[in-house]
């Protein structure tokens, strides 16, 4: 049993009796103390005085005149951008609800930054202390962007994006850097750096490094990972079992329903599946396709009821993995969503 990504707030977090999460006063403050918050040198009177108002009582009423007391322009911003997202998160009785009303409506009105950290304590949360080193890496799939580089021998690398723009910045390429820098070099299968079945604890040393690549050729252990994450997922926030296997093509005269599980491969299935062609480039970036069925076909939409639903995930032009989990969440055929 492990306990990992401590500094995401999962520990600050309260459970109902069937196992959701609910927002407690100490996880608000913790975002309080996020680095977009946390008061500075500079910050004057109204600013300071609105902090530690929030701190005391982070569910406190804030009026027009407090807020505009705080006279830095982006500190205000800020401050109102944290008070939307708290209305956002105490709008319904469990932390999975408010997420996945996040996703409805006109759009997502919060930072990208909460959304993603979001994701990652439900993702502690569904994964349990009990989730193996690959588990938890392809995890951060799911909230972290990915850096991709197809290697001359074809294997497929991921490596954190951020990660591996801070090595670029700061010139200290170690394997991550050069792999990502170079494209073509092949990592050596010795490397630490480089998270595989006979290195998987070195993870835990290093689970909020997020300095780990692992590749996502077929038939390597982390996509395997990524399944059982989905599947995981998908479990606990609609309380259904699915199987969720890879597949290397849609052979199917019957394929009825399919879910991008980023904007990328979002477009290419639905033109696929249209009918329409699709251009070798674009086909090209496409990573993996997976095949999810439902344990129970009952709780299918009747009309489709039985038939695998097809996912996939794609990297852009840039050579990034953006996945949208929730994508999975809000897509499914399911009947009591019909």
């Amino acid at each position: 049993m492990h306990d990992y990504w401590r500094e995401c707030g999962y520990g600050l977090l309260e459970k109902t009796a069937d196992n959701h999460l609910v927002v407690s006063d100490a996880f608000l403050r913790s975002l309080l103390l996020r680095p977009e918050l946390a008061p500075v040198a500079q910050s004057c009177a109204g600013e300071l005085a609105l902090h530690g108002l929030l701190l005391n009582q982070p569910r406190a009423e804030i009026s027009e005149a407090q807020l505009a007391a705080v006279s830095d322009d982006d500190a205000r911003a800020n401050y109102a951008i944290w008070l939307r997202f708290r209305t956002r998160l105490l709008a319904q009785p469990t932390l999975e609800g408010s997420y996945m009303q996040l996703f409805k409506g006109d759009g997502v009105d919060v930072p990208p930054v909460f959304v993603f950290q979001l994701t990652q304590v439900l993702l502690r949360h569904v994964l349990g202390d009990e989730a193996t080193p690959m588990q938890a890496r392809a995890a951060e799939m799911l909230f972290r962007p990915q850096k991709i580089s197809v290697q001359d021998d074809g294997q497929v690398m991921a490596a954190d994006d951020e990660t591996v723009e801070r090595h670029a910045v700061s010139g200290s390429f170690g394997t991550i850097g050069e792999l990502l820098r170079q494209g073509g070099a092949v990592l050596r299968t010795t490397d630490l750096d480089v998270l595989q079945a006979d290195n998987a604890d070195i993870y835990w040393e290093r689970d909020e490094a997020h300095d780990l690549v692992v590749s996502l050729t077929h038939g390597q252990p982390a996509l395997q990972a990524l399944a059982e994450v989905l599947a995981a997922w998908v479990r606990h926030f609609m309380g259904c079992t699915v199987r969720i296997g890879i597949e290397r093509e849609i052979d199917d005269e019957h394929w009825v329903w399919h879910v991008g599980l980023d904007a990328q491969a979002s477009a290419v299935l639905n033109d696929l599946y249209q009918g329409h062609d699709v251009d070798a480039d674009r086909m090209a970036r496409m990573l993996c396709l997976f095949k999810l069925e439902f344990g129970e076909p009952a709780v299918m939409r009747p009309e489709i009821a039985g038939r695998p639903v097809y996912l996939a995930m794609s990297m852009d032009a840039d050579k990034r993995l953006k996945l949208k989990p929730q994508n999975l969440l809000l897509n499914l055929p399911l009947a009591r969503l019909s």
